[in-house]
């Protein structure tokens, strides 16, 4: 992915590569803050599910650690009671020539509902730690814990919650592949060779103008310890009441501290494509860390493992979006 600043004042752009059973229950939780919360989301959960896409190793499309990632998101999107399991298998094409085989999931709750809500990351690691700062290991693959595997776990778990008390709208879950194999090499005019899972996806929506989701989020490296997520930019042009919308039930719920109120640079994504698609989509994404400016030390580097996951990070995250959710109503 890209990471683009804007320099709004002087109108100049630098771009920076970056790249069982539905339940009924009404029970609220009482967080110490004293904001009442429709669920609790639970991050010691969240951490697993990440956790234990690391542990299959790189998930690089073709690759032993990608078909065992596929069956596992599968099987717990079977485990927590998706209405249907959308299973989309396809081939892409990288910017090398090389041939991918792709899967793209959807896990689909009330999938009878024209009112519906998409939630989104990808699941793919990227093949090359090119942004590492040992020249030795850049051909090695990235672990992925936060790029690939933190969005996985929090939709994850968010699908637990979604299992013991259903929201009054329906939300698909949207797994995609093939989003970290794009080229860095040069800025401003690689944007299609990112996003591959994304761009087949689009094609073949299932939805018709009636149930169009409202909106959708994409999570993507949203577990790193001390992450704070700001405004997208392209979010804020292309979505900017979802931005409202979820920056809003961050702060009712406490977390101030991880998502700031102020707009940062664009990123291509896989929101762009869905935001081209015509369902507004926000992209949750570090891309101001404290020590760097931009994404966390360890992006696109074989340092992106579980040592740098926060589960607090996954939590703010978590449960901000779980409460977005539940606050919509039909």
């Amino acid at each position: 992915m890209k990471c683009i600043h804007f320099t709004l004042a002087l109108m100049l752009i630098a771009v920076m590569s970056c790249k069982g059973g539905n339940g009924n229950a009404k029970t609220q939780v009482k967080e110490e803050h004293g904001a009442i919360l429709p669920v609790k989301f639970n991050a010691d959960s969240a951490y697993s599910y990440v956790k234990a896409q690391v542990d299959f190793g790189p998930r690089i499309p073709g690759s032993d650690g990608h078909k065992a990632c596929k069956d596992y998101i599968i099987g717990q999107l079977t485990r927590f009671g998706a209405d249907t399991v959308v299973v989309q298998n396809f081939k892409a094409t990288n910017y090398l020539g090389s041939e991918l085989p792709l899967t793209n999931i959807m896990g689909r709750y009330n999938p009878g509902a024209d009112d519906r809500v998409l939630l989104v990351a990808h699941w793919d690691t990227r093949p090359w730690a090119d942004a590492d700062p040992d020249i030795n290991k850049r051909s090695l693959p990235v672990p992925g814990a936060n790029d690939g595997a933190s969005g996985v776990g929090v939709l994850l778990e968010l699908a637990r919650l979604f299992n013991e008390k259903s929201p009054d709208v329906g939300v698909d879950l949207l797994f995609v592949d093939g989003e970290d194999s794009g080229n860095s090499g040069s800025w401003g005019s690689n944007e299609d060779t990112w996003c591959l899972g994304t761009q087949y996806w689009v094609k073949h929506m299932p939805y018709k103008a009636e149930n169009t989701p409202r909106y959708g989020i994409l999570l993507d490296m949203v577990g790193g310890i001390d992450a704070r997520f700001y405004r997208e930019y392209v979010s804020e042009s292309s979505a900017s009441e979802v931005n409202d919308k979820v920056w809003s039930n961050a702060s009712a719920a406490g977390f101030d501290k991880y998502f700031l109120n102020n707009v940062r640079g664009g990123i291509t994504d896989d929101h762009i494509f869905i935001n081209r698609a015509g369902i507004p989509c926000i992209d949750i994404i570090e891309c101001s860390h404290p020590s760097t400016g931009s994404f966390s030390p360890v992006w696109h580097t074989v340092s992106d493992d579980m040592e740098h996951i926060g589960k607090a990070t996954l939590g703010a995250v978590g449960q901000t979006v779980a409460n977005t959710v539940f606050n919509e109503k039909k």
